[in-house]
């Protein structure tokens, strides 16, 4: 409280029931807004997760960027999906795929995603984390499917195996161009193809629906031993019709 605050509360003359009057109302009128405070927190974590969520979902194309420069970079899919609204936590399960946009029906890399929001402790909103799936060649194609034809809620949920990566967003400030970035923790998560003893990601969401990935790997050394160097990937969402001319 200001001085200028407190003269003002003590200085009305002998009306102190009045000043406690107000006194009341101001104490009332606090708690509600800490009590509102608190709520919005509760139901915004929730929102990030649907937003991440959400954002990552549909099909997109690195086309533009391997015209750029297709040297170090492919014409890759990306197609996301729901697989479950709500697992035991109240995270939402998606599964990723990636493949040559000429083979979308040979994908390379297949993936569980669950997507919740950080922990309270954590200075992060959206926890994204990457798993394995037990029986990948069952998924395959999983999107295009009708429901009917796809492995269901529990049975996908059973399907989860081996644990990847856990990459930590943040909502971007105010001017910028994206909605949520991250990457994984420094150090990374332990990975073993090429060579590598670790590998590193990180996420860019924008907020004209673009994806930028960047996936490396790096031995002992800390030599980058898979991955690009120049820069992430860029995904952008498009018609495959346009990819189809």
């Amino acid at each position: 409280m200001t001085g200028t605050e407190s003269e003002g509360m003590s200085g009305g003359g002998g009306d102190s029931g009045g000043n406690r009057g107000w006194l009341l109302k101001g104490i009332v009128i606090l708690g509600g807004a800490i009590l509102l405070k608190k709520l919005t927190e509760s139901t915004s974590r929730w929102d990030h997760a649907h937003v991440v969520a959400d954002s990552l979902v549909g099909e997109k194309f690195s086309r533009e960027q391997a015209s750029r420069d297709p040297t170090n970079y492919f014409n890759l899919r990306m197609q996301t999906c729901p697989v479950a609204d709500m697992m035991d936590d109240g995270s939402r399960l998606l599964y990723c795929e990636q493949a040559f946009w000429r083979t979308p029906q040979k994908p390379f890399r297949q993936r569980f995603y669950t997507v919740k929001p950080c922990s309270k402790e954590m200075k992060c909103d959206v926890e994204l984390n990457s798993y394995a799936i037990r029986d990948a060649e069952e998924y395959r194609n999983f999107c295009d499917r009708p429901r009917k034809h796809r492995p269901q809620d529990k049975e996908a949920i059973m399907d989860i195996a081996d644990h990847i990566t856990t990459i930590n967003l943040s909502r971007c400030q105010l001017g910028k161009r994206c909605l949520y970035e991250g990457s994984t923790p420094q150090d990374g998560f332990p990975n073993s193809w090429n060579g590598a003893t670790h590998s590193t990601s990180e996420l860019i969401i924008l907020k004209n629906g673009e994806l930028h990935t960047w996936d490396r790997g790096y031995n002992d050394e800390g030599i980058q031993v898979w991955g690009v160097k120049e820069g992430p990937y860029e995904f952008k969402p498009a018609p495959i019709s346009e990819y189809l001319q």
